[in-house]
């Protein structure tokens, strides 16, 4: 099977993006790691798949594949890319649309200069709904490592995030705590962990390490984990700047029981496709 694709990138988080609409394949996991393997597939940190939604009030499915083969429930970068996807395909002519992925229904639209607007959902605190182990839901929890506490906060995205927060993400230990963290026990489905550098109210340094991936130039859902973890423990405004290694996000979050919005670019880097 020849099976064509897009490669993307959203802040130099990079994603393969194939559209199993038009083309009628069933990508197994030995696909997925052929796809995603740097040096004898296409390469990417994630694959995207565009198919047909279940639900009929929506007008996509959208599943998120690790360059390890396992799939996960969310992906902002990706969602931004596949925003940009679905229209410069024309499998959609609206500006807004909705995509039912693996934790809910999100909603994507393309604003005016190009950015991609991304209603990224409610987040979730309650540590059974990200889930964390924990008795009952706090601003931020105390963990044991290696005989060291360190303290973070937890949210889920749809998918789960550990936040830091940091002096420097330039010196923070990320690749050392990063696996660490995103397989300690209190995260019986593992998570992503942000190191977060404070600039001040509505500027934030952040590095990601991602479940399944490992440190990313950036992480959508993470810049959100981050901001929604920031506002809970009195350190941001409703507005923020997340800077991360490979560039920039607007990320807007009215507290809780408001969505929170995330604003992004999105780019196309080449067209291609492989033999499976």
């Amino acid at each position: 099977m020849l099976l064509h694709f897009t490669k993307m990138h959203g802040l130099g988080n990079d994603f393969v993006v194939i559209d199993l609409i038009t083309q009628r394949y069933r990508l197994r996991p030995k696909d997925i790691l052929l796809i995603a393997d740097r040096h004898f597939g296409i390469g990417c940190d994630q694959v995207l798949v565009v198919e047909h939604p279940r639900n009929p009030d929506v007008d996509f499915r959208y599943r998120i594949y690790n360059c390890d083969g396992s799939e996960v429930e969310q992906c902002g970068n990706g969602a931004r890319c596949f925003a940009k996807f679905v229209l410069d395909k024309k499998l959609t002519g609206k500006r807004k649309i909705k995509v039912e992925t693996s934790s809910g229904i999100i909603e994507l639209g393309v604003t005016a200069d190009k950015q991609v607007r991304v209603n990224m959902g409610k987040p979730q605190l309650k540590p059974a709904d990200i889930p964390f182990q924990a008795e009952a839901t706090a601003p931020s929890y105390n963990l044991d490592v290696d005989g060291q506490s360190l303290s973070l906060g937890a949210v889920s995205m749809g998918n789960p995030h550990g936040v830091l927060v940091v002096n420097d993400v330039a010196t923070a230990p990320v690749l050392e705590l990063g696996p660490v963290l995103e397989a300690h026990p209190r995260f019986p489905q593992k998570a992503n962990i942000g190191f977060m550098q404070i600039i001040d109210r509505r500027n934030i340094k952040l590095r990601v390490f991602e479940r399944g991936v490992g440190e990313t130039l950036a992480c959508g859902t993470g810049a959100c984990a981050a901001v929604v973890a920031g506002q809970e423990q009195g350190l941001l405004d409703q507005s923020v700047t997340v800077t991360l290694p490979g560039g920039a996000l607007l990320i807007e979050w009215r507290g809780q029981g408001h969505p929170v919005m995330m604003t992004g670019p999105a780019t196309t880097v080449f067209e291609g496709a492989i033999q499976l």
